[in-house]
This record gives C-alpha cells, sequence and structure tokens, in this order.
C-alpha cells in the first residue's frame, strides 16, 4: 500500500490523488472561488491581487494555476483571460 502526502494539510492518506479526502471539498471550494474571480477579473490579476480577492493562501493558488485541467475551464469561460504571474 502506497501512501501519499496531502499536498493541502500534510496528512498521509492511500489514494490516487494528491489531496485527502478531508481536504477535497476545501480545494473544490477553493477552485470555484478562483474560477468566479477570474472570470468576473475585467483586468490582468496579479499573485497579490487574486489573494486579496479571494483570500486563497498563496500555496494552494500556485497549485491550482498549474492545473492545466483548471486553467482550459477558466479560459473556455472567458475568452482570452490574462494572467500576470
Amino acid at each position: 500500500m502506497n501512501f501519499k502526502r496531502c499536498l493541502r494539510c500534510g496528512c498521509f492518506f492511500s489514494s490516487v490523488d494528491e489531496i485527502c479526502p478531508n481536504c477535497a471539498p476545501k480545494d473544490d471550494f477553493e477552485m470555484s472561488k478562483l474560477k468566479t474571480f477570474l472570470v468576473n477579473q475585467p483586468k490582468e490579476a496579479s499573485i497579490p491581487d487574486i489573494i486579496k480577492g479571494t483570500g486563497i493562501e498563496e500555496a494552494n493558488l500556485n497549485r491550482f494555476m498549474n492545473n492545466k485541467n483548471f486553467i482550459k475551464e477558466v479560459k473556455k469561460e472567458k475568452n482570452n483571460i490574462n494572467f500576470n504571474l
């Protein structure tokens, strides 16, 4: 049995996911919050702007922004979204 360390809280768990079952709902909520923020953002958004606007911790924000599927989903809802990262 392989154990992984949750990227969000650091606890050990057994799964194919990168986030433990306790943190998965928190991730889903924050990703939804981030997506809404980015889609409704009329201009480029810097990391500090996004953190201030969403309350999402920088480590989680970076993890979400490196998720290609998440970025594709956001771009699909808002064409030509600009990120100042």
